[in-house]
């Protein structure tokens, strides 16, 4: 949720986008003039503004130019009636975000502030980063004691100061090849990209690109172009031409996360990419050498994928040269213990809240779940009992858990204001990692009554990672639907 300054002189449409947004879970004043938005600035904190250009005396341009000279950081968007284009250009040179023509459509405008939010959540994360970096930490090791997870890291270590060679000419020889790449297994959350990022970070190369490729998420008539890049009029919207992701990490990284569900048409070229180094822009005539380093992950077993033919063989042969098996939170005796006190340091840095330790029964309690869902479990239910605490301490009910039993991914504190008594049955095996997190999706719908953003904050994630498993799921018709109850 955001709070919001809207500043609209025409009623009719200040109440219209008012609605839209609060409907979205946002907190919004409204204003029809500047003066009257001035009043409003001064008087509380607003992520962003959302202004019209032409609004009196005195415009939205002005209203816009001295909130940025007086260090407002949040997101501005200008509105601007069909032909005065020129307006919305001069604004976001002074420093707004983002422009809408009139008559605004409210689906655009929600997109847009989605955007600037998740802009907004990606800088607190890096200023997060960077204070993190300041402190300084003799060991930058990713934290875990456990044997199981020690024997990952470091085999992790050992292949990442390899040398990377990627193109044939560098291998002298006609049958390509390149550094293998590392295929890194493991379950939903159990922390491939944390092995992934420290490979690239203790690699010879650290300060090249690292980029994180979400195979899953790619739009899958999108996704050629997303990895390889187009030229210009290669396709309908190719409008100029664009470098793909395997080019943007040329000199560094690139991690293709999630491999098991890329395209079977998209392998192939893959494949090509692997043992030579180039890839072909979508609509290109030549090759262009890129190089990278490349890393795998996926929760998936391919082989199974090969025998039901959604993978290709010799591909996994490729992939497969080097393994690295995550093994999960439960097989790691006391690292849940150590990874939630490292969390609950860095909510407490980023977040200003008060609870400063765990009592020994919530570590008990920590110690003793399965955590199935993982890291990405253990970190969900430590930030939420860090930001619902009221005391120093954060005990067992705090975290959703009893001491001595292992209770579900998703349970909540009992008649707790926080998941709303959200339940989940896992049964070890019975669902695969998609169906539990639509099943969890469906619950927090139903108890939010169709408010996506609601549901989105409800399970910790973020809004637009939400609206894009709404489509994946095909759950539009189900929200709509609970929302008209």
């Amino acid at each position: 949720m955001a709070s919001i300054l809207l500043i609209e002189d025409d009623e009719d449409l200040r109440f219209t986008v008012a609605r839209a947004l609060k409907k979205e879970g946002h907190a919004v004043d409204e204003a029809g003039a500047v003066a009257e938005a001035d009043g409003l600035f001064g008087a509380r904190a607003y992520d962003m503004v959302v202004t019209d250009v032409h609004l009196g005396p005195e415009s939205g341009i002005d209203f816009v130019e001295r909130v940025r000279s007086e260090g407002f950081a949040g997101g501005v968007i200008v509105v601007t009636a069909f032909g005065t284009v020129d307006d919305a250009v001069r604004a976001m040179k002074l420093g707004a975000d983002d422009y809408l023509q009139k008559p605004v459509r409210l689906q655009e405008l929600i997109l847009i502030v989605d955007r600037l939010l998740e802009l907004r959540d990606q800088r607190r994360r890096l200023r997060l980063y960077e204070r993190l970096e300041e402190v300084g930490r003799a060991d930058r090791r990713p934290l875990g004691e456990s044997p199981a997870w020690k024997k990952a890291l470091t085999l992790a270590e050992r292949l990442a100061s390899m040398p990377v060679v990627n193109r044939a000419e560098d291998l002298g020889s006609a049958s390509g090849g390149a550094l293998p790449t590392i295929l890194i297994l493991g379950e939903t959350g159990a922390g491939k990209g944390v092995i992934a990022r420290h490979i690239h970070e203790q690699s010879r190369e650290p300060d090249g690109p690292f980029v994180h490729v979400n195979c899953s998420a790619l739009p899958g008539t999108l996704i050629e172009g997303e990895l390889f890049g187009h030229e210009k009029g290669a396709f309908t919207d190719a409008k100029e031409a664009r470098e793909g992701l395997f080019e943007m990490a040329d000199g560094g990284t690139i991690f293709l996360d999630e491999i098991g569900d890329l395209p079977l048409e998209l392998q192939a070229k893959l494949l090509t990419v692997l043992e030579h180094g180039r890839v072909r822009r979508v609509g290109a005539t030549k090759e262009r050498s890129v190089r990278v380093r490349v890393l795998a992950a996926t929760n998936q077993d391919l082989r199974t994928g090969v025998r039901e033919g959604r993978f290709r063989e010799d591909l996994l042969f490729r992939l497969n040269a080097f393994t690295i098996e995550i093994p999960p939170l439960r097989d790691r005796g006391d690292d849940a213990v150590i990874l939630a006190r490292s969390m609950l340091d860095r909510l407490r840095a980023e977040y200003g809240r008060n609870p400063a330790r765990f009592t020994p029964a919530a570590e008990a309690a920590v110690r003793a779940h399965r955590w199935d869902g993982n890291v990405r479990e253990l970190f969900n239910a430590v930030q939420r009992a860090a930001m619902l605490s009221d005391g120093d301490e954060i005990g067992p009910s705090d975290l959703g858990l009893e001491p001595g039993r292992a209770k579900p991914l998703a349970e909540a504190r009992p008649g707790g204001a926080d998941a709303g008594g959200l339940v989940f049955d896992f049964e070890r095996g019975r669902h695969t990692a998609d169906k539990v997190e639509k099943q969890l999706m469906v619950q927090a719908l139903e108890h939010t009554r169709g408010n996506v953003s609601k549901a989105a904050r409800l399970i910790g994630m973020q809004r637009s990672s939400f609206r894009y498993r709404v489509e994946r799921y095909g759950l539009e018709r189900l929200v709509e639907e609970i929302a008209q109850r």
